[in-house]
């Protein structure tokens, strides 16, 4: 009984050690994807402020033009 005991219990433990080992690769994959994200997010932020002050000057240019009309 106790050889069918500790059969199980070395049976379980390789499960946990398996299951941790998973776990750890999913994590370092996940934190990439995040680092990623959070560089796609940064070039978007740049790329929107662009934007933004692009489209800000060809609008006081349009109206310096209304005004000059």
């Amino acid at each position: 009984m106790e050889k069918i005991d500790l059969q199980l219990l070395e049976a379980r433990i390789d499960e946990l050690i398996y299951t941790c080992n998973q776990l750890a690769k999913e994590n370092t994959d996940l934190r990439k994807d995040q680092e990623d994200l959070r560089s796609e997010r940064d070039v978007l932020l740049k790329k929107t402020a662009l934007a933004r002050t692009r489209i800000e000057a060809m609008i006081s240019r349009l109206k310096e033009m209304e005004v000059d009309t």
